[in-house]
């Protein structure tokens, strides 16, 4: 596979940031809910709630997917997956604003993993407020994102050892996941991928004990339980990668402690087995 053409490929996508997405993402995390007036921030990473992908339902694969090709390279391994992302947060993005995101693909690496063949992909979005049809000169958010593409498992294949999440959190929240609210997330960021919300298809030609709870998801829930407890905090860096997936078969965790600089923030997301399964860093300004 050779996909070194798709580097320094890009793409803009125009969007409005509007009330509503901002309201129903509160209320699926279980938030006050009204809508907020023009000049409301955004929380961290709720700009994932606008650029949503748009395709028709003609150019979808069986997974739920975009079928493979456009913007992003047609990597032929049938798995995708969100690796993790890292952030900076320039200035605040607010309802009511015109933005505009500009993507680009820095990097395309094949590896060898303990399956067979990867391949991970990393994407720049840089986002601006002016609305401009070009790359914004003076980004609010600059959003490094990979994303990996693997082999499905074969019988036999062993699961990676897990790793145990820290013990010394200063505050934890449970959550235990069902169809409701894994439906609700789908729905907020357009995301047709039927590991989260066809149990079928998921249990039987995916082999996943139950649905998968999204990344993103709970990347959002371990922001949401900071900004809970620091509400006048602005976060200006954040980074988080995916470890092990969290199945709606069981409650998980989401975790959190400073760091003794009082501006860093090691967050984490725990199984109900106390295994990790997402790890994460902010910094606060």
């Amino acid at each position: 596979m050779d996909f070194s053409d798709w580097i320094g490929r890009s793409e803009t996508v125009s969007d409005t940031v509007t009330a509503t997405p901002y309201a129903a993402l509160s209320a699926t995390l279980d938030r006050p809910a009204d809508r907020p007036p023009d000049g409301t921030p955004l929380p961290a990473l709720w700009h994932w709630l606008y650029f949503l992908p748009l395709h028709r339902q003609s150019e979808i694969g069986p997974d739920g997917h975009a079928r493979r090709g456009g913007f992003l390279p047609p990597v032929p391994l049938p798995r995708r997956m969100w690796a993790g992302s890292r952030f900076e947060f320039h200035r605040p993005v607010r309802v009511g604003d015109c933005v505009t995101r500009v993507s680009t693909i820095q990097d395309v690496t094949e590896k060898s993993g303990r399956t067979g063949p990867l391949v991970f992909v990393k994407v720049r979005h840089e986002i601006g407020t002016a609305g401009a049809a070009d790359a914004p000169s003076d980004p609010a958010i600059t959003e490094f994102h990979e994303i990996v593409y693997r082999e499905a498992p074969k019988p036999g294949d062993s699961a990676p050892a897990p790793r145990e999440a820290p013990s010394d959190a200063a505050w934890e929240r449970e959550w235990r996941p069902d169809d409701v609210l894994l439906f609700r997330y789908s729905a907020l960021t357009f995301n047709g991928h039927r590991i989260h919300y066809d149990r079928r298809y998921v249990t039987e030609t995916e082999g996943y004990p139950g649905l998968v709870v999204h990344g993103p998801l709970i990347a959002t829930l371990l922001l949401d339980q900071l900004r809970h407890r620091l509400p006048d905090a602005e976060v200006a860096r954040y980074e988080f990668r995916a470890v092990r997936p969290t199945f709606d078969t069981n409650p998980f965790f989401v975790c959190g402690r400073p760091e003794p600089d009082g501006r860093t923030f090691r967050l984490w997301a725990r199984d109900h087995e106390g295994w990790l399964t997402m790890e994460a860093t902010a910094v606060i300004r």
